[in-house]
């Protein structure tokens, strides 16, 4: 434990727990909407927003979450409005992200290529109290909409036209979820980096959907799931002088085959406490897509 009695590893462990909290808190609704690659779109805008930063000497955090916000937003207007050429749009907000943040950087006094590179596979040794702050507040933020807002989002993840009917306002709750989205990309850069911060958003999501029969019991063990990567994988960054974003999601997917490997033999077990007349299974209420367990009925 002797990486305690350094700061930037103090501060790289917050910063390492909030992420694991908030990515997969946020990525459960993404998969259920099957937007599953939304934070890798978000997270080539919010280039621009990091070199923005750099070009004017403010915290490169704070200006990839204004930027990060308008490009999500923008993306969801696209989603309702750009029909079939909306995947054009689309490309080319993604590509003039990465362009943007590369072209500021360079342009910025005390920006390089180094600086860049930290943002997209993240650092350890550069997170700064300022940064750490920053992600505090947004993380915040993000569980609070996540968890307070949960039975809503769900609900518009599931089935809009249903959410719409029933009186829930979709489209504020769409843009809420884009909002909060960029905002979970933008705690996730100084750790796992803006390139591969999709993966943490979504690979727990779909290692819990292996074994989860209800859709808190799927959120929790996905953030479960996001806390026990990001630290282990902050710590064997250390130890082993790797980088923290590709060791995480390296354990990530681990994380995936273990439980798929898991997933069978409890489906079995199920199966059978089922045709013995076991009916101690969770409330009725809706079913998560795409898990080990779809044919089970789950509750939110």
């Amino acid at each position: 434990m002797d990486f305690l009695d350094y700061a930037f590893m103090q501060r790289a462990l917050l910063a390492a727990v909030l992420v694991g909290i908030t990515a997969p808190a946020v990525g459960i609704y993404l998969v259920q909407r099957r937007q599953a690659l939304m934070g890798d779109g978000i997270g080539h805008v919010a280039m621009t927003g990091v070199g923005l930063g750099f070009l004017l000497t403010w915290s490169p955090v704070w200006t990839a979450a204004l930027v990060s916000i308008l490009g999500a937003v923008l993306m969801e207007l696209i989603r309702w409005y750009g029909k079939t050429r909306g995947d054009i749009a689309l490309a080319m907000l993604f590509y003039g992200g990465m362009a943007g943040g590369v072209m500021f950087i360079n342009l910025a006094p005390t920006g390089s290529n180094a600086n860049l590179t930290s943002y997209l596979f993240g650092s350890l040794s550069t997170v700064s109290e300022s940064d750490v702050t920053a992600i505090c507040v947004l993380a915040a933020f993000v569980v609070l909409v996540t968890l307070g807002l949960r039975r809503q989002l769900f609900a518009v993840s599931q089935d809009e036209e249903f959410a719409r009917v029933t009186g829930l306002p979709v489209r504020m709750l769409n843009l809420l979820t884009a909002v909060t989205a960029a905002l979970t990309v933008t705690v996730a850069m100084r750790v796992v980096g803006l390139l591969l911060v999709s993966a943490l958003m979504v690979v727990p999501v779909a290692a819990a959907q292996q074994i989860g029969r209800s859709f808190a019991a799927t959120f929790a063990i996905a953030v479960a799931i996001g806390v026990s990567v990001t630290i282990g994988g902050t710590v064997t960054s250390y130890y082993q002088d790797v980088p923290p974003g590709a060791t995480i999601v390296l354990l990530t997917i681990g994380a995936f085959i273990a439980l798929t490997a898991l997933a069978a033999p409890l489906a079995r077990r199920r199966a059978r406490a089922a045709a013995g007349g076991d009916t101690t299974g969770d409330p009725a209420e809706c079913a998560i897509p795409g898990s080990r367990a779809a044919t089970d009925e789950v509750g939110v």
